[in-house]
């Protein structure tokens, strides 16, 4: 039974991610279009001759009308082939397994900052509602919500990196080949991201552990003689670990955004940086490729979030 409901989710989400890749390629595909400027003169020079323009506009298939276009791009996708740069010839698929890495690592140091601290404070804020640690946390959390990334990211260099001199102010390691360096030129950029990521999961288990511990299930539990750290532990966050894993796993996606700001700030190679630099150079393939993979890695994430709450609750099927 269990391995069947698993089949199926994988299915369904498979299922439901070809329509997504689709119209998310497509509508971005469509806006670069819409982007002024010719990418032939962007590649022959300003000087170049209308037979020259003509050439390379063949050479990259410029001419041919949009739909055959993308549906060239998409056919050559689903097969691997993410094409090549237009400006430096580079294969994509090579450029984004150099700075995927990077945008990953600060990703995951940011999940594992915003649940050891944000899962501590929503549970002590559960435990007394109304109180003074209740209204800090909530405090807190509006604070980080309200927060902008790139202003916070700007703090924590000027306190931890030029004044302190604790961690590395910008630039990026390889976690293959230092891993130390790595996690610390990662740490900055996380924080600034994790800042929301905090304020996410404490309000929210706060909430689900709420009206969980104000259930009449609990009720019984107490006149039982229960105590409240065992009603806690054993029943009340075993309650909220779906609900703990669904933010976590949006938390990933909206962080992958955020990487496109925090990393512009603390000059990282990764995925944010070299989309903008793409879309700035007009360079269609590389901009497509980047959205291609970082939307396979949101299915991929989803598809693991859905498979782990339906380990924990095995009434969740597809």
């Amino acid at each position: 039974m269990a391995r069947r409901s698993t089949t199926r989710i994988i299915g369904g989400r498979l299922l439901q991610a070809l329509p997504v890749i689709f119209l998310a390629t497509f509508i971005v595909f469509s806006i670069l279009k819409l982007i002024p400027g010719d990418i032939a003169v962007t590649l022959a020079g300003d000087n170049a001759t209308d037979a020259r323009l003509d050439e390379i506009r063949a050479l990259y298939g410029l001419d041919q009308p949009f739909f055959v276009q993308y549906g060239a791009w998409l056919w050559k996708a689903v097969q691997g082939d993410l094409s090549r740069s237009l400006l430096s010839g580079e294969p994509v698929i090579a450029a984004i397994a150099r700075q995927f890495p990077n945008t990953l690592l600060i990703v995951f140091i940011a999940i594992i900052i915003s649940l050891t601290v944000g899962v501590p404070l929503g549970i002590a804020a559960a435990i007394k509602p109304g109180g003074v640690i209740d209204r800090l946390v909530t405090f807190v959390s509006s604070l980080g919500i309200a927060t902008p990334y790139f202003w916070l990211g700007m703090l924590l260099v000027d306190l931890f990196a030029l004044r302190l001199n604790w961690l590395p102010a910008t630039g990026a390691k390889s976690l293959s080949v230092a891993p130390l360096d790595a996690i610390q030129h990662a740490i900055l950029p996380a924080m600034a991201i994790a800042a929301g990521g905090i304020a996410a999961i404490s309000r929210q288990l706060r909430a689900s552990l709420m009206d969980i511990l104000s259930s009449q299930f609990v009720r019984t539990l107490t006149a039982k003689g229960l105590s409240p750290s065992a009603i806690l532990w054993k029943h009340g966050l075993k309650n909220v670990g779906v609900n703990l894993l669904t933010v976590t796993g949006l938390l990933v996606n909206n962080m992958l955004a955020a990487t496109v700001v925090v990393e512009a700030v603390f000059a990282i190679p990764g995925m944010g940086n070299l989309i903008v630099r793409a879309a700035i150079q007009r360079d269609l393939p590389m901009v497509q490729g980047v959205i291609f993979a970082m939307v396979i890695v949101v299915i991929l994430v989803n598809l693991i979030t859905d498979l782990l709450c339906a380990t924990i609750d095995p009434r969740i099927e597809a």
